[in-house]
């Protein structure tokens, strides 16, 4: 099912959270809304859902226009963050209720429910309550229940955000399986990156109310459009260094760095920033960079070590543990200069 926003707004009162987004999840893909905390994700989720009446614009979907239908009419299924299951009810009947509530066989809901349960791996539950299961089993019961109704889109709400590391590395993939194995659309609200670049075909970074870039997790990763986005994604995050363009170079301020840039692109003299990912710097490059070691963080088989520049900034460098460098030594490394991102002083990308 294809999902429209056609010049979407959303007011509270005289605070305008949202303002003419438009937006298009195509029939079928899983789509991440990434971004920091109030910048009108989960608002746009739940005017999706039906949650939140429409201040302005359309949604659709596929070619129905649902803006003023009622949530319920919808039939879209919503995982949220909190699990939001039945105490009172065993795992069963937790999953069953959206087929009670439409009135079907007492035999079809067991059917479907054993059908479900199977699907997300939780058959051997289905007489306990939900005070007596682990916090991803209660995730895997409410995607049973979200997807019992066979619901048209799949919204998740922050669904892995009270889960310990290991699980939500267990339910990325597993979410991730359910909705390839049915198909549906879906649409994931979350700040986390990882979560947003491991499971979903595309990924719409919001700031503020608005979509900053909308890309595939690669293409976001590799050709941000600003600043902003190049902050954001990245673990560890990207470096950024002050630079002026001059005799069409950059140079770092407080080094001796200078990187090569075709001064037609800025005026000389412009103040620049130059974004450097950890991967692009370390002993191979075409830029050579003098340091000291001031940080080791051991990950297993990478090491993380941050080098101090003469002017106080850091930058990042992921190599292979090594043993040949110590906290504290100065060392002579090198940025690729064809891997780094250049913005301007307002955060476009030059």
């Amino acid at each position: 099912m294809r999902i429209l926003l056609d010049g979407f707004s959303k007011a509270f009162g005289a605070v305008t959270v949202i303002e003419n987004m438009n937006l298009e999840i195509r029939d079928g893909e899983m789509l991440a809304l990434l971004g920091p905390s109030g910048c009108g994700k989960s608002t746009t989720l739940f005017a999706i859902c039906g949650i939140h009446r429409v201040s302005a614009g359309r949604i659709l979907f596929g070619d129905k226009d649902v803006t003023r239908v009622a949530p319920q009419e919808r039939n879209v299924g919503v995982v949220f963050q909190s699990y939001a299951l039945y105490p009172h009810k065993t795992v069963e009947e937790n999953i069953a209720f959206p087929l009670q509530v439409k009135r079907l066989a007492a035999p079809d809901i067991r059917r479907q429910v054993q059908e479900i349960a199977g699907l997300v791996h939780i058959e051997q539950l289905l007489r306990r309550r939900p005070a007596e299961l682990s916090g991803g089993q209660q995730q895997r019961v409410a995607l049973a229940r979200a997807l019992i109704r066979r619901p048209d889109v799949l919204l998740l709400d922050e669904p892995l955000a009270n889960l310990d590391a290991k699980l939500r590395l267990e339910m990325r993939s597993e979410i991730r399986r359910l909705q390839l194995e049915t198909g549906i659309t879906a649409i994931l609200v979350t700040h986390d990156q990882v979560e947003a670049m491991s499971m979903c075909d595309r990924i719409a970074i919001m700031n503020a109310g608005k979509i900053i870039q909308i890309a595939t997790p690669s293409e976001m990763y590799s050709n941000p459009r600003t600043e902003f986005v190049a902050g954001f994604l990245g673990n560890p995050p990207i470096a950024f260094l002050d630079g002026v363009v001059r005799d069409g170079g950059i140079e770092i301020s407080g080094t001796e760095i200078r990187l090569p840039f075709a001064a037609t692109i800025a005026r000389p003299g412009s103040r620049v920033l130059v974004g450097v990912r950890p991967e692009t710097f370390g002993p191979q490059g075409d830029i050579p960079v003098k340091g000291r070691v001031s940080f080791v963080e051991t990950q297993g088989r990478e090491n993380l070590y941050d080098v101090t520049l003469p002017n106080g900034l850091v930058l990042r460098s992921i190599q292979p543990v090594r043993s040949d460098v110590a906290l504290n030594d100065e060392v002579e490394w090198h940025m690729r200069s064809d891997r780094v991102f250049v913005f301007d002083e307002g955060g476009a990308r030059l």
